[in-house]
């Protein structure tokens, strides 16, 4: 009651700034939807070519032509080429090496999954980042956090028993592509605990470059293994999914200039929804209900997560502010 009087008499006395944060935030989220939807219309196009293009060439094309939105949206903001200075080589090398065999993975398990399973698998990661970052951060990690994650695996459990629940075999396709799915929301949670130790020293333009860079020579490293001559329409479809796949990135960015990530983080999920009308209309997916029904815990668990931080990080702020100054 108190505080709901406090934020009353904040918004009285200060109404324009109120109003502008607001709208700030409403441009937060409005931009984190669109780049779900992008980078899902992405993860679309990557499925529609995986049966004629070899992964590493998909690959290439998503992190080549991802540079050149990249590279006009610093020059246009001024930070180009200044924004791509490093302190840290040896930590863009890791976060791209593991950000690489992750989309390596995910092209994978596309061809092998129906695209809401894949995307329903990938929740896994922010849960994964949680646990190893009390392992490789210090993080300390609470019991309400330790729970969520405990139901999430629950959630995951759920979306792979269609796959795995009769056991594996070499010959199974769906088996593979859900142990390949599970590996690539792995290696994202890894790369998600070496962009937390970048965001330290690195801006946000140079961490995204050079991910871009480090799977763009990842890619190539395929090319003795045999790339496909694509047909013009497939080079077309190569160039929109870096091109958009950039574009995505930008608009993920922006969206946290405008609003704190406990605000726009819980629109991540609008991806699942993204990706059952996409699957639906391109590829006549219809998910089961148990997987459906996994995803939805597993979205809950990672809801809870988020709001707890969010609560978490309201305690840290008051305490700090009710702490006496130094001497």
């Amino acid at each position: 009651m108190r505080q709901q009087q406090l934020s009353i008499a904040a918004f009285r006395a200060c109404p324009e700034q109120v109003r502008e944060a607001s709208l700030h935030h409403l441009i937060g989220i409005g931009l984190k939807v669109a780049s779900t939807l992008v980078l899902m219309v992405m993860a679309a196009l990557m499925k529609l070519l995986s049966e004629t293009v070899p992964v590493g060439e998909v690959m290439f094309a998503r992190s080549f032509f991802a540079l050149l939105p990249l590279s006009v949206w610093l020059t246009w903001r001024g930070e180009f080429p200044r924004a791509l200075r490093t302190r840290n080589v040896r930590g863009h090398v890791l976060r791209g090496g593991f950000g690489g065999l992750a989309l390596a993975s995910y092209l994978v398990a596309l061809t092998y999954l129906p695209l809401p399973d894949v995307t329903a698998i990938q929740f896994l990661a922010p849960l994964l980042t949680l646990a190893l970052a009390t392992v490789l951060l210090g993080e300390v990690v609470g019991i309400f956090r330790w729970s969520a994650v405990g139901v999430g695996f629950i959630g995951i459990v759920m979306i792979l028993w269609p796959y795995l629940g009769q056991g594996w075999s070499s010959a199974d396709a769906g088996a593979i592509g859900a142990l390949v799915a599970v590996m690539a929301a792995s290696l994202t949670s890894l790369a998600m605990i070496q962009v937390r130790h970048l965001t330290g020293t690195e801006t946000t333009g140079s961490i995204v470059f050079y991910f871009s860079v480090t799977c763009t020579v990842l890619a190539l490293c395929t090319l003795p293994f045999g790339w496909a001559v694509p047909t013009p329409r497939e080079a077309a479809l190569l160039v929109t999914i870096g091109l958009i796949g950039g574009i995505g990135q930008i608009l993920l960015t922006q969206s946290y200039r405008y609003a704190p990530a406990s605000v726009v983080a819980p629109f991540d999920y609008t991806a699942m929804i993204w990706s059952l009308v996409l699957g639906y209309l391109m590829f006549g997916d219809r998910p089961v209900a148990i997987t459906l029904a996994g995803a939805s815990i597993v979205i809950a668990a990672g809801l809870f997560v988020i709001w707890r931080e969010r609560q978490l990080g309201i305690e840290r702020a008051r305490q700090r502010q009710a702490s006496p100054p130094p001497v």
